[in-house]
């Protein structure tokens, strides 16, 4: 009689190594389809402007410069840019922490089954996702209404609150924040600002960290809200500068044959180059930071992105 085979352990939730080492060199080859293109836009940057026009675009450049980077850093140009790399980072330090300040409040009370306007609010929430008002209101608001017009505020409070953010938040704590551990605290003695900062805010950390991960990148790639509303030149950030120096790249490639002095002088500049170091300065402050939220960013969007 034929024995049966015994079966001495099952993981369902496991696949097999050969499963595994297919899916391991599919996301390493998905992971250097995304590096490949930022390496080559430094490359490209760091590459001399008549070997790029001789030679076009090379992962081996034949004369390395960084006429480009001399370019935007020199001059005047270099003190708008380290001006306006000081407004982007203050823009986005404060506004994340404002981000995350009143997110993790909003979502708090919405999540708390005894709130007892936790479904108006969660309705409202909703409503500014589905219907937008749109750039003219959103324009009127700011400059006519709250007189935030060149101010540094109009950088901050377009992108101080985010439905998708609240959403979130809120799986999030109802999630990882019993209620029982709010009502012993409550029986304890304990105010509710007090809950909040001593047990809440510890249990949320990743999910905090996550919305402050998503605020940061919104603050960092902001331009639009300095187009509409900032004029002083002490104001504008990064983003927008370098949109504008890009603006004047092209201005010049467009008009070269107007005059012998400007074909000369658009001779001399980098343009190409130039562009590529736009992007590098505009692009890798934001991807360094990016590790330091990794390990929180996993279990927060996990966690926080089941809706109920």
């Amino acid at each position: 009689m034929r024995e049966k085979k015994r079966v001495k352990k099952v993981e369902i939730r496991a696949f097999s190594p050969k499963v595994d080492l297919f899916f391991s060199i599919l996301i390493a080859l998905f992971a250097i389809s995304c590096l490949i293109p930022f390496i080559f836009v430094i490359i490209i940057s760091l590459t001399g402007e008549s070997a790029l026009t001789a030679n076009g675009y090379s992962f081996f450049p034949k004369e390395w410069s960084f006429e480009a980077y001399k370019y935007i850093f020199s001059g005047n140009m270099s003190a708008k840019i380290v001006r306006s790399f000081g407004i982007t980072i203050f823009v986005t330090v404060v506004g994340t922490i404002v981000n995350a300040t009143i997110t993790s409040l909003y979502a708090y009370a919405i999540s708390r089954s005894n709130f007892p306007f936790r479904r108006f609010f969660t309705l409202f929430a909703l409503i500014t996702m589905l219907f937008v008002p749109g750039m003219v209101a959103n324009y009127l608001v700011m400059s006519n209404l709250l007189q935030l017009k060149d101010t540094i505020w109009a950088l901050i409070l377009p992108l101080a609150l985010g439905p998708f953010n609240i959403l979130v938040m809120r799986t999030f704590f109802r999630k990882n924040v019993p209620d029982s551990i709010i009502e012993s605290a409550r029986i304890d003695g304990a105010s509710e600002l007090k809950i909040f900062v001593r047990i809440v805010l510890p249990l949320a950390v990743p999910g905090i960290a996550t919305i402050s991960l998503f605020a940061a990148l919104g603050y960092w790639n902001d331009w639009f809200n300095a187009l509409l509303y900032i004029q002083n030149d002490n104001l504008i950030p990064l983003q927008y500068l370098l949109m504008k120096i890009q603006n004047n790249l092209d201005y010049l490639a467009q008009n070269a044959g107007m005059s012998a002095q400007i074909s000369g002088g658009l001779a001399a500049l980098p343009s190409e180059s130039a562009r590529m170091a736009i992007v590098v300065i505009s692009t890798l402050p934001i991807a360094i930071t990016y590790p330091f939220f990794q390990k929180y960013f996993v279990g927060g969007l996990t966690i926080g992105g089941v809706k109920e």
